[in-house]
């Protein structure tokens, strides 16, 4: 079944983003991934159905490579989903995943802070998710879509940090992108995400 673009999540352009960053980021980064996807998954069919996999193996194959590149444009594609799902709010800590941040890092000044640090610390994308394994919130970071994901972790707030996301509004300053960011987040959605993740 083929994927479709999700529309960005809001009518008004995020403060400290500008229309053409958020155009280059959602409508041409964004549905590249989603287009890529769907390209890949057409051509796995095939091999999924009964098709020769004969040749399969870890150093190059046919499937090696759809199924590498899958995973990085799955990725791309839910990243950026969860990513533009955490804009345009409000800003103000509230409700059950605010208290769930105060609990687990002691404050919520303690969590911006370091969750900021963990943005300047990875390469691609810094991401708080609900671990069902250990039943507790944790912070992983991705250099790169395919990289750094945590099986059995479920995304909550995810913050893209690669250079598209800001390069065009801050130049190199990464730092103020981050805090710009931090000050808008959805907290309505964000409430939504961790209910459903922490079940």
């Amino acid at each position: 079944m083929k994927y479709e673009p999700a529309p960005l999540p809001f009518s008004k352009t995020p403060e400290g983003i500008s229309e053409k960053t958020l155009t280059i980021h959602h409508d041409k980064l964004y549905v590249g991934y989603v287009n890529k996807k769907n390209e890949i998954e057409e051509k796995l069919l095939p091999l999924m159905q009964g098709g020769d996999v004969a040749s399969a193996n870890q150093s190059y194959s046919e499937l090696r490579a759809l199924l590498d590149g899958l995973t990085f444009s799955a990725n791309g594609t839910y990243l950026h989903e969860w990513y533009f799902e955490s804009l345009a709010g409000a800003g103000v800590p509230q409700g059950p995943f605010a208290d769930a941040l105060i609990a687990r890092f002691g404050s919520m000044e303690n969590f911006l802070k370091f969750f900021a640090a963990a943005g300047m610390a990875a390469r691609g994308w810094a991401v708080l998710a609900w671990d069902t394994k250990s039943q507790a919130l944790q912070v992983y970071i991705g250099d790169a879509h395919n990289q750094g994901g945590v099986w059995g972790a479920v995304p909550v707030l995810v913050m893209d940090v690669y250079e598209h996301a800001y390069f065009l509004d801050y130049g190199s300053d990464r730092k103020a992108y981050i805090e710009s960011y931090l000050k808008q987040l959805n907290w309505d959605r964000l409430n939504e995400l961790y209910t459903s993740a922490s079940r």
